[in-house]
């Protein structure tokens, strides 16, 4: 095309597009949850795509799938598009496609048409440099100018059809997956789930063994990287400066911006960490990956330690929440883990502390002080084999696969459920087929109504003759409140991690669930949830007393009421 029309075009083409300011954090989930995305892919079997699915992949986690699947029938098709890169002009923005060993392909926006290399999978840019920075497929220069606010692109072999992408307004700084039909935010790879072998581990509750994530962390020699949404322990910071002192490589990522806002306990402690040379980073900024980065883990050399609990007094400390947590002696789960910590914290959201701390405000919240005695004790057990699993991407699948797969009896403890979601569906039909169903929910105040609906819909079931029941929990003194999210099924698996069981979680959030699977770790957790779940009985519906409500509003996340505004009951995090 003549130097001359290519300037039209690229005006035109600018002249097209849509600005769009990027929602502030705090706002962040309500825009995702807003978000109407109308997308269709037309293939050659009429195949359409359309809404969120979960495990879809970024442009160049898809453009790997493409290419690791076409086989001689899987014929060139479009792959993914990233028409806003957040650069100026729109620097970088791509088409993957496809060619799958064809010739004599086009691509066209309607406006302009492309030949595409016959070579396999390509992203086609108009600024092939920025683009190369990007993806980590080749690039060839093509003259397509993407719309913002909406584009279809048709890819032909001479006059004939063989693949249509149409999407309606661009997702700031992602990419939409044609397969799926899903936007990702750019340098978000969705991971397979990872089996990573047999090995022992140390089975343990919380609040009983507040000792065993500290002993992880001071037995470290090489490496320790710790992953959390938020952190406020004195004596984690304690443990990590000494780590830090003796040689160890230290790093910290977190959340930026928690349901509530960062304490300024939690300033002290991270202050405290960086004089003294540990790397911490967290997520945050109006084009982070991840709408919460949430889970709770932490590797110490090859041991991988995941846990329901925050970094925190209430948490790991001991001081309030009834959690679940294990430390695996797995080099192969450590480094799995490691590789999620590396994929995030090396990412352009990972914005280090200093940083983000200069333009933060910071909210008063008085830590938990609970004493509670210790009544399981921690166990090591033999574990068949250890999965990990990660959301976005395949926890939440798995989860429900897991309850899917269930023969006798599922135990399940968690903060909260929603009486209308996938996950209570999931066991409500796993009990339908004969299966034993048993949740445990939390007991604090801000969960009670959500709780207390699947509670009555649970004995609705069962007066039917269905084998499902669901407690809210009373702690007796054992516990403050019940923030584990785990489930035991069948005597066989284990579930721990910091998975909440809500659609929310499983699609926006950063999350980390190891499957444990073995009759030790599932007699040990069993045993656990068996004494809460007797300690329950009873329960008739009067829900926490008015002691305990106003002990358990001074310990909760500051601006809670703020937070019941802005977002779903069932995206509330701790």
């Amino acid at each position: 095309m003549p130097a001359d029309r290519l300037t039209e075009r690229a005006a035109a083409g600018r002249a097209r597009r849509t600005d769009r300011a990027a929602p502030p954090r705090s706002h962040r989930v309500a825009v995702l949850a807003c978000l109407v995305l109308v997308v269709s892919v037309t293939a050659l079997g009429g195949v359409s795509v359309a809404g969120a699915v979960e495990g879809s992949g970024s442009a160049v986690g898809a453009a790997t799938e493409a290419a690791g699947s076409s086989g001689p029938d899987s014929g060139p098709r479009i792959v993914a598009v990233f028409p806003d890169p957040v650069a100026e002009g729109d620097a970088g923005e791509y088409v993957v496609v496809d060619a799958a060993g064809a010739s004599n392909l086009t691509l066209s926006d309607g406006e302009s048409t492309v030949s595409v290399p016959p070579d396999g999978v390509v992203a086609l840019s108009e600024t092939p440099n920025a683009t190369r920075r990007l993806v980590d497929v080749p690039v060839a220069e093509a003259g397509l100018y993407l719309s913002n606010g909406g584009e279809e692109l048709i890819l032909r072999r001479g006059d004939r059809v063989l693949d249509r992408l149409e999407y309606d307004r661009a997702a700031a700084g992602e990419r939409l997956n044609a397969t799926s039909g899903r936007w990702t935010p750019r340098g978000l790879s969705p991971r397979p789930v990872v089996a990573t072998g047999p090995a022992t581990a140390t089975a343990f509750t919380l609040p009983d063994a507040p000792d065993v994530p500290i002993e992880t962390l001071e037995d470290a020699d090489e490496r320790i990287l710790l992953a959390g949404y938020t952190f406020s322990s004195a004596r984690v910071a304690d443990a990590l400066l000494a780590a830090a002192d003796r040689g160890v490589r230290v790093r910290v990522l977190l959340e930026g911006g928690p349901v509530g806002g960062m304490t300024t306990a939690q300033r002290e402690q991270l202050d405290r960490l960086v004089a003294g040379g540990v790397e911490v980073r967290v997520i945050d900024g109006p084009h982070a990956r991840f709408a919460f980065h949430h889970p709770k883990y932490a590797v110490a050399d090859d041991d991988a330690l995941v846990l329901t609990e925050n970094w925190k007094p209430s948490g790991t400390g001991g001081r309030d929440s009834r959690g679940w947590g294990v430390r695996v002696h797995s080099g192969g789960t450590a480094d799995e883990l490691a590789a999620v910590f590396a994929h995030d914290a090396d990412g352009i959201d990972a914005v280090p502390w200093r940083r983000h701390r200069a333009n933060s405000s910071f909210v008063e919240a008085s830590p938990a002080t609970g004493s509670f005695d210790s009544r399981f004790q921690p166990e090591s057990v033999a574990v068949t084999d250890v999965r990990v699993l990660t959301a976005p991407g395949n926890a939440g699948g798995a989860v429900r696969g897991s309850i899917e797969d269930a023969d006798h009896r599922i135990d399940v403890l968690s903060p909260r459920l929603d009486a209308e979601g996938a996950y209570f569906a999931a066991l409500v039909a796993a009990a339908e087929r004969g299966v034993r169903v048993r949740i445990l929910l939390s007991n604090a105040w801000y969960d009670e109504e959500s709780n207390r609906a699947v509670v009555e819909r649970a004995t609705r079931l069962g007066e039917r003759g269905v084998p499902i029941e669901a407690r809210i929990a009373r702690p007796g003194g054992r516990f403050g409140k019940v923030h584990a999210k785990g489930a035991v099924v069948d005597g066989e698996t284990v579930l721990v991690g910091s998975l909440n069981w809500n659609a929310h979680a499983t699609t926006e959030n950063r999350e980390v669930v190891l499957a444990l699977d073995g009759s030790e770790p599932a007699a040990y957790y069993g045993e656990t949830f068996a004494a809460d779940w007797e300690r329950a009985a009873g329960d008739a519906g009067g829900g926490t007393d008015w002691k305990t409500k106003t002990t358990l509003a001074l310990g909760a996340l500051s601006g809670v009421a703020l937070a019941g505004l802005a977002l779903r009951r069932t995206v509330r995090f701790e």
